[in-house]
């Protein structure tokens, strides 16, 4: 473990996220260059091992995490058996954006400019939800996502974006690459060799928080330069 990451301030969560509380996992390093929020698709929850897999990386590079849940415990079982709010891209963007508004409230994160990353379906939620709170997220990764069900918003998306696809998931990046024309802001698709969509193979996982990593670093950390320049 770094340096960095041997200095974390980490709690146990209750977000308000719309009309919702839900749960999360909080985790902000000493002098965080920006704080990471994830939101979770197809199914997943914040318990998810790849998301807290990356979100380690993150931590350990110094950046501050937040894993909630979007759903609530009596949604997720309705999900289970329907798999239908896992498709309501704007119920889970709306929560997406509470927890936004929640995490400008809370101290010390408030000052701290704000990154998604998003999975599957949670992907176009952090889009939406973007382009909705266009001063407060500085940046948007999707790993494996489906920008293509937030296409109506992409247009409206300010935040630099990085879309990483598995270079063996060919609907996915179809998907990706007809969407990434429809965002006009700094705007960038990665393929990881050999991967599929859950980034199971070694090796590729490691490569998808690198680049998540490279990509927030570069972009929060020029924001939270801009914010606390006199």
């Amino acid at each position: 473990m770094s340096a960095v990451a041997a200095k974390i301030w980490e709690r146990v969560v209750h977000v308000t996220a719309g009309p919702v509380r839900v749960q999360g996992d909080l985790a902000v390093p000493e002098d965080a260059a920006g704080l990471v929020l994830f939101a979770h698709g197809s199914g997943s929850n914040r318990l998810s091992p790849r998301n807290r897999a990356v979100a380690r990386e993150l931590q350990d590079r110094g950046l501050g995490t937040l894993l909630i849940d979007l759903l609530t415990d009596e949604e997720e079982s309705m999900d289970a058996e329907s798999a239908r709010l896992r498709f309501d891209i704007g119920l889970l963007a709306e929560r997406l954006i509470g927890a936004t508004d929640w995490l400008s409230l809370q101290h010390p994160m408030r000052r701290l400019p704000i990154g998604y990353f998003g999975g599957s379906t949670g992907a176009a939620a952090a889009l939406v939800a973007a382009a909705s709170r266009p001063e407060a997220v500085r940046a948007v990764v999707s790993r494996g996502g489906r920008p293509d069900l937030a296409a109506a918003a992409l247009p409206r998306v300010q935040a630099p974006t990085l879309l990483i696809v598995g270079a063996r998931d060919l609907p996915v990046i179809r998907m990706n690459e007809e969407s990434l024309p429809l965002l006009a802001c700094e705007k960038t698709m990665t393929l990881v060799p050999g991967a599929t969509h859950l980034f199971e193979e070694p090796g590729a996982l490691p490569a998808v928080a690198h680049l998540a990593g490279d990509w927030f670093l570069r972009w929060l950390s020029s924001a939270r330069g801009r914010a606390t320049r006199p």
